[in-house]
């Protein structure tokens, strides 16, 4: 190691003593006189001087010796000194820190004992070309140490010269950079992928969608981008707390990348919204095969801490080229598919198509639209009464929204409360509509009018964290209200998809007094077991049941069959869309005598109500049946007695 670190100047100061020792003793010398005695002084002097700055020269390579064994000893960085051959000289202590093998069991031997040959064959070929053409290379290499655990290194290889130009040496200087590659690694998990699931995030998914648009103009094969919305997993969450929420995600995240194939792309963009990419496609019949495995795996009951759960999906799908557009946008037209597929009932597959997508900017535009309506005070309600058809007395009003359209007048919800719903404005609208019935019923009850009053309540409004405080809030502003005069009507179809958290969220509001109505009743599937767990305190027929009941016997017997249903429950039932005297006639035969509907009063203004309920009476032909079934049941009663 000493020899190698020799320095050139070293070299050169014992050449240049040389040269002038020969010198001297080659010089003529023409006196022997004195002359020569001063000569030969003088040279001496020289002499004396010269090795003087050579003996300096020497401690001060020396030294620099010892610094370079020093840094060759003690340096973090491993250390090789080949040959020319590139077997080893020498190493230093790092270079057995790092490899497992000490300097016995390396001298002698080529470096590539160290590597993984099979993954360094392309980095060996690149090093031999630099070392030739460049004398230096630097990269990472996959290395093996000792005890066969694969470890990362940076490597510097410089090819050393002699003053000719021959090669003589390698020297490599290498640094372990495992840890460092690892928290690399991390940091791109962390930055790249999921940290519940595991899968690719939004950043990284943006990456492979990029790649799987290119694969398939270069394959000519379609591409779908598919987004997955996990129906009925917040219930999960609110039931059973977001640890059993994760553990739903990990097993659906699981059953997915079981099905999807090595090339897919299964990434969860937050919450339990995933986004697959699926890749050559050479139809869309493909992407609906594996889609429906994918609604099938979901559906499979879930066995999760002694809990059986039961989930669908919602997905929607566009398939590239078909949908020529950029990734973002792909991304979208399936999310809005999606949601297509969630409107239609759920657990569904939808594929995009433009023609909903301008339904979808149209409606935007219509939210945005009914935001200000909302805001500049546009909203009125309209009041329409229900009633008993027997007794005449009026057993409340129904509160019905409408919009006071700066253009086109007075709108019925028909016109915009679809646009509404499910939209972000669902909760807002709902709230202003209970403050507004609250006050109404406040000014009538100062003007000695005391009457309930029903309003509809959306889903997404009464599912709401905060919705009972929110409730509870505003009654408290309204304190001479009686509670129970309060009545929400809720869609049997809202109860039934999410019974558990319409039950739950009954139950709370029943606490404070306020009734519940199942509106639209018998356009669901409800069943005596459903209807006897819930909360409710009267039914309410669909006006669809009560329209065609003159004219269609199949309705009619639905109608008599809710009656019969709501009597085993002990349920009062109201009939909606009473549009004639022979409509109510026929409801008070056979057992319906609380009514609503144009044919008893069209919804009206809340300044008109007092003058129309001292007008309102009963039709005669109501009183007439009325007295006519009270007789045939007393009669009844007569006949079983005896």
């Amino acid at each position: 190691m000493a020899q190698f670190f020799i320095s050139n100047e070293t070299k050169r100061l014992r050449e240049l003593a040389e040269r002038k020792l020969s010198e001297q003793s080659m010089r003529d010398v023409p006196d022997l006189g004195d002359t020569l005695s001063q000569r030969l002084v003088h040279e001496l002097q020289v002499h004396q001087i010269e090795l003087e700055m050579q003996n300096e020269e020497l401690k001060l390579e020396q030294t620099r010796l010892k610094l370079a064994a020093s840094v060759f000893n003690n340096t973090y960085e491993g250390i090789i000194i080949t040959d020319a051959n590139k077997l080893m000289l020498e190493v230093n202590p790092a270079f057995s820190r790092i490899t497992g093998y000490s300097p016995h069991e390396a001298i002698g031997r080529n470096p590539k004992m160290l590597a993984c040959v099979k993954e360094n064959a392309r980095i060996y070929t690149e090093m031999k070309a630099a070392l030739h053409a460049q004398g230096c290379w630097r990269g990472e290499l996959l290395n093996q140490h000792k005890s066969g655990e694969a470890y990362q290194i940076t490597l510097s290889v410089t090819a050393i010269h002699d003053e000719v130009g021959k090669l003589i040496n390698y020297v490599g200087v290498f640094t372990d950079i495992s840890v460092l590659k690892r928290h690399e690694a991390e940091l791109d998990r962390i930055a790249h992928y999921d940290p519940l699931t595991g899968t690719p995030n939004r950043r990284l998914l943006a990456d492979r969608l990029n790649q799987a648009i290119a694969h398939a103009q270069r394959s000519r094969l379609a591409m779908a981008v598919c987004y997955l919305d996990l129906d009925g997993f917040k219930q999960i969450n609110d039931q059973h707390g977001h640890a059993m929420g994760d553990e739903v995600l990990i097993e659906i995240t699981r059953r997915l990348l079981a099905i999807l194939r090595p090339d897919d792309t299964l990434a969860r963009l937050g919450g339990d919204e995933f986004v697959i990419l699926l890749t050559d496609l050479p139809q869309q019949d493909e992407c609906q095969m594996i889609l429906s495995r994918i609604l099938a795996a979901v559906c499979t009951p879930m066995q999760l801490n002694k809990h059986q759960l039961n989930l669908s999906a919602s997905i929607g799908a566009t398939l590239f080229p078909s949908d020529p557009h950029e990734p973002d946008l792909l991304i979208r037209h399936a999310d809005q598919a999606m949601y297509a597929a969630k409107k239609a009932g759920k657990n569904r597959i939808h594929f995009y198509s433009p023609a909903e997508d301008l339904l979808l900017v149209q409606r935007n535009q219509n939210i945005e639209r009914l935001r200000s309506a909302l805001s500049d005070q546009e909203f009125v309600l309209h009041y329409q009464p229900k009633v008993d058809l027997l007794s005449g007395e009026i057993i409340g009003l129904e509160a019905l929204l409408r919009w006071e359209h700066p253009q086109l007048g007075l709108l019925t919800p028909s016109l915009f409360l679809a646009d509404i719903n499910g939209s972000p404005l669902e909760v807002p609208v709902g709230e202003w509509v209970i403050e507004t019935v609250l006050k109404q019923m406040s000014a009538w009850q100062t003007a000695g009018l005391h009457v309930k009053v029903s309003l509809n309540i959306g889903a997404a409004h009464l599912f709401q964290p905060d919705f009972y405080d929110q409730l509870n809030r505003l009654l408290s502003s309204y304190p001479k209200i009686n509670p129970a005069h309060l009545e929400l009507e809720i869609l049997e179809t809202t109860a039934i998809n999410d019974f558990a958290m319409a039950s739950e969220a009954m139950a709370r509001c029943h606490q404070l007094g306020v009734r519940f109505a199942l509106d639209d009743f018998g356009t669901g599937y409800s069943s005596l077991a459903y209807l006897r767990r819930l909360p409710i305190d009267m039914l309410k027929i669909d006006q669809s049941f009560i329209r065609d009941i003159l004219t269609n016997a199949s309705d009619l017997g639905i109608v008599e069959g809710v009656i019969l249903m709501a009597a085993v429950l002990k349920h009062p039932v109201l009939a909606e869309g009473v549009e004639t005297l022979k409509h109510g006639a026929l409801l008070v035969q056979i057992g319906c005598h609380l009514c609503q509907g144009d044919g008893i009063a069209q919804p009206m203004p809340a300044e008109q109500i007092p003058a129309w309920i001292t007008q309102w009476h009963a039709e005669e032909i109501w009183h007439t049946l009325g007295k006519m079934m009270l007789d045939e049941t007393n009669s009844e009663v007569i006949v079983e007695n005896k």
